[in-house]
């Protein structure tokens, strides 16, 4: 509970701050690569951010941000294990080839530690500090088929499609210069650091899962000013 009221606390403290400054907004579309860090769950995804940025200062403002991935792929060596002592083999062996796709939406805050968002000569540095909500599919594929009647198949991952769902804490550092006009290339670097673990039977781990480091650039454009 302490937790979605420090989060409600957060956003309500955000928007009373624009709501007395004169703010202007950027659009900002990148390319991503993202690095699953859960062990036994590792997998590179590529795939894109869109960001609306509102500055309710030169320095400081509030992020909404849509990210999306292609499928990222691992696999796990698995076991079945006999209902029976009387079956044989006792235990048989497999690969469970896994493909994850992750989406998330995020809210946040975003402060210019050097420059601000609308310098037009020199390099800047920003820090992204939000909250997200990470939409997940995860599909597993077992090589052999199990007979069920004579085997315990594992519990996770079990084998098919499923969904999920994982609250975030996002951290990054983020690098900019202007390119021409109002146009900015930038490159951050970032974490989604999951909150909640709903256990998916279609993970083999839940704790801390998915733990993800995102390297992304792009271009940030603005708007009005």
């Amino acid at each position: 509970m302490r937790k979605y009221q420090f989060i409600s606390l957060f956003i309500a403290s955000a928007f009373c701050q624009v709501s007395f400054s004169q703010a202007f907004i950027s659009i900002t579309t990148g390319f991503s690569v993202q690095r699953s860090l859960k062990e036994n769950q590792h997998f590179w995804a590529v795939g894109q951010d869109v960001i609306f940025n509102w500055h309710y200062t030169h320095r400081t403002g509030l992020y909404i941000a849509a990210c999306y991935y292609a499928d990222g792929k691992f696999k796990n060596e698995l076991s079945a294990t006999a209902k029976s002592p009387n079956t044989t083999p006792q235990e048989i062996f497999f690969t469970n080839n896994a493909e994850v796709r992750l989406k998330q939406l995020s809210l946040g805050w975003r402060y210019y530690l050097v420059g601000n968002a609308e310098s037009e000569e020199n390099w800047n540095l920003y820090g992204i500090t939000g909250f997200g909500v990470i939409f997940g599919r995860a599909t597993n594929n077992y090589s052999i088929t199990i007979d069920t009647s004579l085997y315990n198949a594992p519990a996770q991952p079990a084998s098919g499609t499923g969904h999920f769902k994982r609250l975030t804490i996002d951290l990054g550092l983020g690098w900019e210069i202007p390119v021409r006009g109002d146009v900015y290339f930038y490159a951050e670097g970032k974490v989604w650091i999951p909150t909640t673990d709903y256990p998916s039977k279609y993970l083999l781990a839940n704790d801390n899962a998915p733990l993800m480091a995102i390297v992304t650039a792009g271009l940030r454009i603005l708007i009005n000013n």
